[in-house]
């Protein structure tokens, strides 16, 4: 058995831009950043700011363009996915992202009435959706079933 999970909650490091691919797949990638607070040994608070690279598909990344800014608090599930690929030296490069499959939007909701007409969601209203409802990107094995 294997478990690929990943839960954050952070802060969207800047307003979201989509991308539309040649298929008309749309891709949101957005910087979320975590923060730890801690106490050292002479008892002085201190913070480390982790950031992420998450990625949002389809009607994920149609969501977090609309209702996302920066600042954004973010409560968000997915997976981990490694790319790898060479540059133009020839060095073979890596980046480790979140893929999500669910956004769920935290704290006081900023201002989005001027954002292409985008209906105002209530200040204490969380919004989510799964990607439970979206058609995944990646064949199922079971789509060759007859049945």
């Amino acid at each position: 058995m294997t478990l690929n999970k990943v839960m954050i909650i952070g802060n969207a490091g800047k307003d979201p831009e989509i991308r539309h691919l040649d298929n008309g797949v749309s891709v949101v990638t957005l910087p979320v950043a975590t923060t730890e607070r801690y106490k050292d040994k002479n008892g002085e608070t201190k913070e480390q700011t982790e950031w992420h690279n998450v990625v949002f598909w389809r009607q994920l990344a149609e969501f977090t363009e609309k209702y996302v800014r920066k600042g954004s608090q973010l409560f968000i599930e997915g997976h981990l996915r490694t790319r790898n690929w060479e540059d133009q030296s020839g060095n073979k490069k890596y980046l480790t992202e979140i893929v999500a499959d669910n956004i769920r939007l935290l704290g006081k909701r900023p201002d989005i009435s001027n954002n292409n007409g985008a209906n105002n969601i209530a200040a204490n209203q969380t919004a989510e959706i799964k990607t439970a409802e979206i058609i995944s990107e990646e064949p199922s094995p079971d789509d060759d079933l007859p049945f």
